[in-house]
């Protein structure tokens, strides 16, 4: 199971969050059919363009929970300030793929920042 984990500035549109989904699997060498998910921490429910880009794109949306991100974090690969100073996590995006993917989840690599918007993936390992 891959999930795409996905982080952003507030206010971003459904196409900013697709061209960074889309570059990150790209990067990955991956497709669009082998993600699973879309997780974003809890407090961007709100954000449109996030649920506007997982429905688009035919994937349920997970809003990862604070303590989530926050037990999650010591597998993040990245590091943004300003991420700490909002979340207190290392990385939105990694941390929202690293808990939905679960305990045994890993990074394929770092966060792809695109603009406004932050996508990783992560891969529950044992699961095809």
């Amino acid at each position: 199971m891959i999930v795409a984990g996905i982080g952003s500035k507030r206010g971003v549109s459904v196409e900013e969050v697709i061209a960074a989904f889309d570059a990150a699997l790209a990067r990955a060498e991956l497709e669009r059919d082998d993600v699973s998910l879309v997780a974003t921490p809890a407090i961007k429910g709100g954000e449109a363009g996030i649920s506007e880009a997982a429905a688009l794109l035919g994937l349920p949306l997970v809003l990862v929970p604070q303590s989530q991100l926050e037990a999650a974090s010591s597998r993040a690969k990245t590091h943004s300030e300003r991420v700490v100073a909002l979340l207190r996590v290392p990385s939105a995006a990694e941390t929202a793929a690293l808990a939905a993917a679960g305990a045994h989840g890993r990074l394929i690599g770092p966060r792809l920042a695109l603009g406004p918007v932050t996508c990783a993936l992560a891969r529950r390992e044992g699961v095809v």
